[in-house]
């Protein structure tokens, strides 16, 4: 058994947090699901199928592909039907962490950068509700699909949203000013300079940075890359980590990932030939900030809670940037009864979410 197999032995367990929040995701995860489903209506998945294969290949590949992931409409059509909901998914999960660490700071405007057909920011106006939203995208057909998909949403940021057509290059132009730089799995379409030219462009255009990539060890790699590089910027790590000390699975063989899941369509389901309505997202990230008040909680749940009569055993990576096995017993009921509701990827101890959080609201 390999060192992650253990992730999936446990199913997760119950969040502790606020029913509105988990609800408000589940609407805004539908809301774009129904986008979806009217954008893409009429297309049939024997058309649809070689492409997915493709961006199967290319997702799961350890190196960055030679050409534009999303190359033509079929391309486009194909990974918004199949990838655009995970990438929401995850986006969402990584930004909630983000907004639990921030605290009260107010996020007014979001680029997105490498933003497909706009997962990430369709995200990001869910869990912040910023007023202003700036897509860059190298491939005008994904800009294309990004507008009719933004139009459906009922969000004014998302209807009124800037998309522009942006290709980073050594020579790149700096990105546009805002609150927050979100860019979700455009690392591992980059080559190694490419990956520090990225980091220094939003660590220049923003406060706050969040970046995301496949939950696999390369994905890790990259982020954890990018986390040195943020902190070597001068940045302070929002999330997942409680600390900016070198990431301590580096050079381990496992890796820091989480998951996110989410429902699948009927077309989605036929087009990866699977049975279930569901599937689990995982994925690596980072969120880096500068000169911002942070409450990031003492340490980060790295795997699933095994829960035992009597006990649960937690995996921790800690404050002082040191992974730690923590048993909770009865010996300390009133945390036993919270460690045994924790979920990987909460803090521990885990912070309590009010229903009358006025972000959580619909």
């Amino acid at each position: 058994m390999s060192q992650d197999d253990s992730r999936d032995l446990i199913p997760a367990a119950r969040p502790v947090s606020s029913p509105v929040v988990e609800t408000t995701a589940l609407n805004a995860s539908r809301r774009l699901r129904a986008a979806l489903e009217t954008t893409t209506a009429g297309r049939r998945a024997a058309s649809l199928q070689p492409a997915v294969e493709r961006l199967g290949r290319e997702y799961r590949a350890a190196t960055s592909p030679l050409q534009p992931v999303l190359a033509s409409r079929v391309d486009v059509t194909a990974y918004a039907v199949v990838r655009m909901p995970a990438t929401f998914a995850a986006t969402w999960s990584a930004l909630r962490q983000v907004q639990l660490s921030l605290g009260s700071v107010q996020l007014a405007s979001v680029v997105d950068v490498g933003a497909g057909t706009g997962a990430a920011s369709w995200a990001a106006v869910d869990v912040f509700r910023p007023s202003g939203v700036t897509l860059l995208e190298q491939q005008e057909v994904a800009i294309e699909l990004g507008r009719a998909l933004a139009a459906q949403s009922g969000s004014p940021p998302l209807v009124g949203a800037s998309w522009r057509s942006w290709h980073l290059t050594p020579s790149s132009e700096e990105l546009p000013r805002a609150d927050m730089v979100v860019s979700s799995y455009l690392l591992g379409e980059l080559d190694e300079p490419g990956r520090r030219t990225l980091v220094q462009h939003a660590a220049r255009a923003a406060p706050v940075v969040v970046l995301l990539d496949s939950g696999t060890p390369g994905g890790f790699a990259r982020v954890a890359a990018a986390r040195a590089q943020l902190v070597e910027l001068g940045m302070s790590i929002v999330a997942p980590c409680t600390h900016e000390e070198p990431c301590p699975l580096t050079g381990t063989g496992d890796w820091c990932h989480f998951a996110a899941r989410l429902e699948r369509s009927a077309l989605h389901r036929r087009l990866k030939g699977a049975d279930l309505a569901y599937e689990d997202e995982k994925f690596s990230f980072v969120a880096a900030a500068r000169e911002v008040e942070l409450d990031r909680g003492e340490s980060r749940i790295l795997r699933h809670p095994w829960i035992r009569k009597g006990m649960v055993s937690l995996e921790l990576c800690n404050s002082a940037g040191v992974v730690e096995h923590r048993v909770v017993s009865r010996r300390q009921p009133d945390a036993l009864r919270v460690a045994r509701d924790a979920r990987w990827g909460d803090t521990w101890p885990v912070r309590p979410v009010s229903e009358e959080d006025p972000r959580a609201a619909p």
